[in-house]
């Protein structure tokens, strides 16, 4: 025996869903959402900035419209770059956190840093209005609320400053620093003195490179295509580019380097790269810290839509 079992009015199950998917409402909201979902893949994204490595350029809970085209098309010295932490290899690409630095240098310059100041291709380059670097704000009153307050005024959070009885070491620039000495419990605000000296903690971790945040390279940024003349001197520059980023094994042999089990004398590169610092000198773990950016972890171009008007 077959049993039919017919719906409200006859109406059959396959016949009401026929029908709802001619709606125009629904096609509509499906066709919006389609473009969307496009959109957000191929052409732009929103991020909102979490850290201060951009201070004063960009500040915590600030609104960025991430333009996706950039990361095909390459970028410009200059650019706000959106891109996935390079230093999280063991994660799925997709799943690594978000960083927003500036472009330095774009593939092929010759990056050097000198005395604080950016110089690229021999020319030094005119600082962004947002860059700052460390300042030392001396109170009056070394309380907790002082300094706290002041902080509050320059949208940071009190992590980030360095208190030291009446003295707060902060980021800032000549501008911001007049503002700060407008404030009546602020005695004087102050440029530190730039590093002195090698770090052993900066990019390539080598004593064959003594530099330091404000006296770095030069150094040139490697690009698709180029011929990098491998050596025991410039190795520790180019070894997590072709073993990480380029996905070779490396190895030795005595007193011979190998790639993929070859004599390694020469390399190609297979893609393009960038160096990017924090618009915060200072307080920015950039490209100084872990190398060079791969062009394929770029997510895009960053451009401000909403600046927050901080506060707790």
């Amino acid at each position: 025996m077959v049993i039919e079992m017919d719906t409200p009015n006859n109406e059959q199950p396959s016949t009401r869903t026929t029908a709802f998917l001619r709606n125009e409402w629904f096609r509509a909201f499906l066709l919006a959402l389609v473009v969307l979902v496009a959109l957000h893949a191929f052409v732009f994204r929103f991020v909102s900035v979490q850290s201060t490595s951009m201070y004063a350029t960009l500040k915590p809970g600030d609104l960025l419209l991430v333009l996706r085209w950039c990361a095909w098309t390459g970028l410009d010295r200059g650019d706000v770059v959106v891109f996935r932490d390079p230093l999280k290899d063991r994660d799925p690409m997709r799943k690594r956190p978000l960083l927003v630095k500036r472009v330095a240098a774009g593939p092929g310059d010759v990056l050097q840093v000198k005395r604080g100041h950016l110089v690229v291709n021999g020319e030094v380059q005119a600082p962004q209005p947002g860059i700052t670097m460390s300042y030392l704000i001396r109170v009056k009153d070394s309380g907790e609320v002082v300094a706290d307050e002041i902080l509050r005024s320059l949208q940071l959070p009190k992590e980030l400053a360095i208190r030291d009885r009446g003295n707060i070491e902060v980021p800032l620039n000549a501008a911001l620093a007049k503002e700060v000495e407008k404030d009546p419990m602020v005695i004087s605000a102050d440029p530190m003195r730039l590093a002195t000296g090698s770090r052993r903690h900066l990019f390539p971790f080598s004593p064959r490179y003594a530099w330091n945040g404000d006296d770095y390279g030069p150094i040139t940024v490697p690009r698709e295509g180029d011929t990098l003349h491998i050596n025991v001197d410039n190795f520790p520059l180019y070894d997590r580019l072709m073993s990480v980023y380029e996905g070779h094994t490396l190895g030795v042999n005595g007193n011979t380097m190998l790639l993929d089990g070859s004599p390694l004398t020469d390399y190609v590169v297979e893609q393009d790269y960038y160096f990017v610092l924090g618009d915060c000198r200072h307080y920015s773990a950039d490209s100084r810290y872990w190398g060079f950016l791969p062009a394929d972890h770029v997510v895009g171009r960053g451009v401000l839509i909403h600046a927050s008007n901080g506060g707790d």
